[in-house]
């Protein structure tokens, strides 16, 4: 699974080069358009679930085996940001500190900015880095608030869900939109007594939906003591191939693409519709007590108008 990087590692280089990718420091960007040829190699794995559920330990652990077999690792531990400064709160450093110096284990937190799905606006660009820097596999880890966690499946090649068993019902108390995107289940810390209970809730839930060629497999694990690891990634490798084989990981892989043009192309959209002179014009026009429609109206038709004066100029 090891590549050859086109583009030289340094590690202080590296994280410098991802701080300014947060910062939205159009280089970057310029840098990933650049090279976009070169992206696509690595496999890209999200891990979401709810807080508490464990995914940090079972993070931790995956890299470990999957450096065993000799691969670098990126993760992307997405955290809540601290509504004064923006920064990541849970320093997820400090809690895979375990992976010690590993040269070929890079950690990053993120800042989630408050995000709904948990996932940092420049995460999925931060993997593009990951991946041009020659890392094969990508751990993006979410925070697991807020109302639905779809982003991380918009990001990844592979999905894998993290629950624990619970004393009530374990699919009423799974979040809606969890159970549709998951490829893998894992119930972790298993060693609890509701683990049994738990996992049979999830069976039949799972076969209770069609999911065509692939049933996403439910894999007990105790991440603190390293247990189930090995076969988790069994079958991640499994649906890695099996991704490969039928064609779905390139279809992934371009519907992300197309998500994220869509994305781009808004917010440029955007920045250029709320000037000064029409956020001024919104506020008066509020203040007169107009009609929203008839605002809604005067600010469209007047940045429509201004594509066609943009486009006169060009050709004049």
């Amino acid at each position: 699974m090891s590549f050859t990087s086109n583009v030289p590692f340094d590690v202080l280089q590296f994280a410098k080069t991802l701080t300014k990718l947060e910062y939205g420091d159009p280089t970057v960007l310029d840098m990933i358009n650049q090279n976009y040829q070169n992206l696509g190699r690595a496999y890209r794995i999200g891990v979401t679930g709810p807080p508490g559920a464990g995914k940090s330990s079972l993070v931790t652990m995956m890299a470990k085996h999957y450096r065993e077999e000799g691969v670098r690792v990126g993760i992307i531990a997405v955290d809540p940001s601290s509504p004064f400064s923006g920064g990541a709160l849970l320093g997820d450093r400090i809690r895979m500190q375990q992976l010690g110096a590993d040269e070929n284990i890079f950690i990053r937190s993120m800042a989630s900015r408050g995000a709904m799905g948990g996932l940092a606006e420049y995460a999925d660009a931060a993997a593009d880095l990951f991946d041009l820097y020659g890392f094969d596999v990508i751990l993006l880890e979410t925070v697991g608030v807020g109302q639905s966690e779809l982003e991380i499946a918009q990001c990844a090649d592979t999905t894998v869900v993290v629950i624990v068993p619970q004393s009530g019902d374990v699919i009423q108390g799974m979040k809606a939109g969890l159970m549709e995107i998951g490829d893998l289940f894992v119930m972790n810390k298993s060693d609890d007594p509701f683990s049994e209970k738990a996992t049979q809730q999830l069976k039949s839930a799972i076969h209770l939906k069609e999911w065509g060629e692939w049933t996403p497999p439910i894999i007990n694990t105790v991440a603190t003591e390293n247990r189930g690891i090995d076969r988790l990634i069994h079958q991640l490798n499994a649906h890695h191939s099996f991704l490969i084989q039928t064609g779905a990981l390139e279809q992934r892989r371009q519907q992300r693409l197309v998500r994220r043009i869509k994305q781009m192309v808004t917010e440029k959209v955007e920045r250029e519709l709320w000037n000064k002179t029409r956020e001024i014009k919104l506020l008066q026009a509020i203040q007169e007590r107009r009609q929203p429609q008839h605002i809604l109206e005067e600010i469209y038709q007047d940045f429509r108008g201004s594509f066609y004066v943009g486009n006169e100029s060009e050709s004049n």
